[in-house]
């Protein structure tokens, strides 16, 4: 035992205990045949990323689990890493190069690569130190990044493989294209802001009549490379024109009337232009349709040569130019407002322009369909489970996968195109010849791949594989995957088919899905609104354990939660209260053997009492987080603590240690510690820091808490008899100190207390407990007894299970200044009835107010009575 500092100061405690426990070892796991592994791997952070909240969550989560199984004596690995994030760190990085005055264009490929492994050395390691700072205990010696050799080969072997099967080809779809970025990118970089727009109103006459249909579209530019307009076959309206053309305005070109079912009736004027190159819908339908595809745009955004007059005007410049030439001409209707979901790239912010490509695409058909069967069999299980509808809905309705992007950095397509006679050859290395003309002169695909798809092969590619390594044999699959739901289609997916095509095996058996974390008012945080907090302030100010309590408490799975200072400041008070019991301990060990041994006998019923009901926390906490329920265990942890053993045991057990010659003083001091000691283990998960540095001042058996066992149910520990004699013991101090408070008693006020019972077994509980009784209900003296005789008429009494409690009134209460109290309040609350009456009575007022008025003050005028009459009549008891 060691004495522990007067107050806990986590900025200098959280340091030393995160470098003892690296320089242990005890973060790192190797292969161990004899222990059951339990495996999470890190969603991979962006390199240029800063800790934000989400992070913050998410990583506590994992290491609550971690934590938690390491201490149940699991092979425990959770492996650690970064993402390159293609796009996201390419944005950055030509950001950086403006402010310099440089752009790709002058450094060339190789010299912008090796300007982004400078960034990544520089910037890689920032998010990993600030992990740290949270107590994450990743196997920091198995850090990955996936750009490393190894990852790098996978990714290769994937890409490879896939394209033997046929899943992998080149094909022209519709994809997100980002005028700016100048690349496609994925939907999960697709950010859908509501924006007031317009839909404008426009005339397509019928060729060979003075008939006309209407249609309303939100992106007249687009119009140019119409190639149909479609209606519903349903539709009566329009049936009589399918089959004819129509004058596309602007053009000299004509386009048919088509019906499709794709088109709804209700909306709109029911009448669709089909654009298949800039619109996926359409694309669908000009597809079944057999139509051309006309792209009307260039990669910036401007129009291309296809747009007549307009070429090389910006897209937004030309739908200017183009309505004043459509209304000038007599085919502009109307326009109205209309608000709607545009999509914008997360990184730049411009709006996306959908537009058909020439991409490389993963087939998902198939490889949909093992995935979708895992759900349902029960291989794979979403908490909460209704988050597997969100992944059944998405693999359903797949489409192929675009998985190249326009840009340097990243992993690079292992396609080579033959100059001679453009045949492609995927291969792992640049082939010497051509496998169909024998040419030498090959060049590689300038596309990289998305970034999904190197991270889809995360839980094993960072364990090894393509190589059958030792630890992808132990540890894959992995036991759970902590994310949350907004990364549901575009990670979650994209692993489970990815494990089962290449590994035969889920890649988790259960995905823990959490929300998003809010400010107080319930927003997302973000910079527009400058609502975001920095979680390093919040570690800086508070220490990591109370921010880390914070995110868990009250946090359930798949919710958000909203962020509050007042919550931190009483998640750092509970840790206070731990430390201050335990200090209160150590004093009172002073002198005493550490190591003190007690029997089961020598225990009293408040011991076991105390025992027994760590003992029963125990299952239940365990029993939540194995059903990840970690904010309910946590929660009952947190009550146990702070009420059943700081505000109850601790009190009851003062008499006993203040006392020297008390011979169950040293069952207490055992039971103290013990208790503690439990305490402790449960809630190191959730507060690693402030629970290992009271751990080591409380014992010096065992050298850290996070290597230490975790408590299990003992049944030397059921004492269900205690707990139903100190439940009741509680019930009737809490009576006792309601019957106080209602008569505005101080607690330094003490009185008689009499304890009435018929039954023997309950006047012999009181006898035994009456010491720490007479503590806890401010009790001057205890008296037991089996009836009322010798208790005053006057007698406050409560009353509890076969018994009943008696205080002498005038041991309460001084009544010559309880009366002058009462005549007061009286005196108040007769001003506060009069006052309402003569409102009331006022006939101007009654008039003229509301009648919500009028009801609140008479409300307030049969509250105040109330509270009158209930003066009066305790007067006239003091007056007899």
């Amino acid at each position: 035992m060691s004495n522990l500092e007067k107050v806990y100061d986590p900025s200098t405690v959280e340091e030393r205990l995160y470098k003892k426990w690296m320089d242990n070892g005890y973060f790192h796991a190797e292969v161990d045949k004899e222990k059951e592994p339990f495996t999470i791997v890190i969603p991979p952070p962006n390199i240029t990323g800063q800790l934000h909240m989400g992070h913050a969550l998410d990583n506590t989560l994992q290491d609550i689990l971690i934590r938690y199984k390491r201490m149940q004596g699991y092979n425990t690995l959770w492996m650690p890493g970064t993402d390159h994030a293609s796009i996201a760190t390419e944005v950055k990085i030509v950001a950086k190069m403006a402010e310099e005055g440089i752009t790709k264009d002058d450094l060339g490929r190789e010299g912008f690569l090796e300007k982004a492994w400078e960034w990544k050395e520089q910037y890689g390691g920032t998010i990993i130190g600030q992990l740290k700072k949270l107590g994450s205990s990743c196997d920091w010696e198995r850090e990955r990044f996936t750009m490393d050799e190894g990852l790098s080969k996978a990714v290769q072997e994937v890409f490879i493989r896939l394209h033997e099967k046929g899943y992998i080809y080149k094909g022209s779809r519709i994809v997100n294209w980002c005028p700016v970025c100048q690349t496609t990118i994925s939907e999960a970089e697709v950010e859908h802001m509501e924006s007031q727009g317009n839909f404008y109103h426009l005339r397509y006459p019928v060729v060979g009549s003075d008939e006309f249909v209407e249609i309303a579209t939100t992106r007249p530019e687009t119009l140019l490379g119409d190639t149909a307009v479609a209606v519903n076959p349903k539709d009566e309206r329009y049936s009589h024109l399918v089959g004819k053309m129509l004058k596309l305005p602007l053009t000299d070109r004509e386009i048919p009337v088509i019906a499709d079912h794709y088109v709804d009736m209700e909306f709109g004027t029911g009448v669709v232009k089909i654009t298949p190159a800039h619109d996926p819908n359409d694309f669908e339908v000009g597809r079944r349709h057999d139509l051309e595809e006309i792209c009307v745009m260039n990669d910036d955004g401007t129009m291309n040569n296809l747009a007549g007059k307009y070429a090389g005007m910006d897209r937004y410049d030309a739908r200017k130019a183009m309505l004043k030439d459509l209304e000038e001409q007599g085919l502009l209707i109307a326009i109205k407002p209309h608000m709607h979901n545009v999509g914008t790239h997360d990184r730049c912010k411009t709006v996306i322009e959908p537009m058909v490509k020439a991409q490389w695409f993963v087939r998902m058909e198939e490889m949909a369909k093992p995935a979708i069967e895992a759900l349902k069999k029960g291989d794979l299980r979403f908490v909460p489970e209704r988050f597997g509808k969100t992944y059944l809905n998405w693999l359903e309705n797949i489409r192929d996968w675009c998985i190249s992007r326009q840009l340097w950095w990243g992993h690079r397509i292992p396609a080579y195109y033959c100059e001679e006679c453009g045949e492609v050859v995927i291969a792992r290395s640049m082939p010497e010849a051509c496998t169909k003309c024998g040419h030498t002169h090959l060049v590689q695909d300038e596309d990289t791949l998305d970034t999904w798809f190197s991270s889809a092969l995360w839980p094993f590619s960072t364990l090894g594989w393509p190589d059958n390594t030792e630890e992808l044999q132990h540890f894959y699959p992995t036991s759970v995957l902590v994310t949350g739901y907004d990364i549901i289609f575009f990670w979650v997916v994209r692993m489970v088919f990815s494990g089962l095509e290449q590994m035969g095996e889920v890649p988790f058996k259960d995905v823990l899905i959490h929300g998003l974390v809010r400010d107080s008012e319930g927003r997302k945080m973000s910079k527009s609104l400058g609502n975001g907090i920095d979680p390093l302030e919040v570690i800086n100010q508070y220490g990591a354990d109370a921010l880390r309590l914070t995110l868990i408490t009250g946090n359930a799975p798949g919710n958000d939660m909203r962020f509050y200072y007042e919550r931190v400041e009483a998640n750092r008070n509970f840790g206070n209260k731990l430390w201050n019991a335990t200090r209160f301990i150590l004093m009172n060990y002073e002198g005493e053997d550490s190591n003190l041994q007690v029997s089961i006998d020598d225990l009293t019923a408040a011991d076991k009492w105390i025992l027994s009901k760590v003992n029963d926390l125990a299952v239940e906490v365990t029993d939540n987080m194995d059903k990840y329920d970690l904010g309910i265990a946590v929660q009952k942890l947190y009550d146990f603590a702070w009420e059943e053993f700081c505000d109850w045991y601790i009190e009851m057990v003062k008499p006993r240690l203040y006392n020297k010659e008390d011979k169950t003083r040293h069952a207490a001091l055992w039971t103290l510690k013990t208790v503690m000691i439990n305490v402790l283990k449960m809630l190191h998960p959730y507060i690693p820091f402030i629970t290992e540095e009271i751990f080591m001042g409380l014992q010096d058996q065992e050298e850290s808490i996070m290597i230490s066992s975790w408590p299990v149910y003992k049944e030397e520990w059921h004492f269900a008899t205690e707990e139903q004699e100190i439940s009741l013991i509680k019930e009737a101090v809490r009576s006792i100190r309601n019957v106080r408070s209602e008569m505005n008693v101080p607690p330094s006020r003490k009185a008689q207390v009499f304890v009435v019972s018929e039954d023997a077994g309950v006047r012999d509980l009181f006898e035994r407990g009456k010491v720490f009784f007479a503590t806890l209900a401010s009790a001057s003296e205890v008296i037991i007894q089996g009836d009322k005789e010798g208790i005053e008429e006057d007698a406050v009494s409560t009353i509890i299970p076969n018994a009943s409690l008696f205080i002498p009134l005038a041991e309460l209460v001084d009544f010559e200044k309880e009366i002058e109290r009462l005549n007061k309040e009286k005196a108040k609350l007769q001003g506060e009835v009069d006052r309402v009456v003569k409102k009331l009575s006022n006939e101007g007022f009654v008039a003229k107010a509301p009648a919500k008025l009028i009801e609140e003050e008479k409300a307030k005028q049969a509250k105040y009575e109330a509270m009158l009459a209930e003066i009066v009549a305790r007067l006239e008891k003091f007056n007899k």
